[in-house]
């Protein structure tokens, strides 16, 4: 299993739950969750089987005008 966590942007409820269908219909394999209480509206990625592509997310976000980087342990 592979966790990736990122700091966004996102800071509304209505739009972090329709980038949750967008990201689940575009990576049938992930399993993400916001996280909007965190102060920086955290975006929570998991597989269960490979590995999650941190760019690829953050570029995915870009298209619907949010920002995201990846937040380190």
């Amino acid at each position: 299993m592979t966790v990736e966590v990122f700091k966004t942007n996102v800071n509304r409820r209505k739009y972090a739950k329709a980038l949750l269908v967008e990201i689940h219909k575009t990576f049938a394999g992930y399993h993400a969750n916001f996280d909007l209480d965190d102060c920086d509206n955290i975006l929570r990625v998991q597989c269960n089987s490979g590995t999650i592509c941190a760019n690829t997310m953050i570029l995915f976000l870009k298209r619907f005008g949010y920002r995201a980087e990846v937040l380190t342990d």
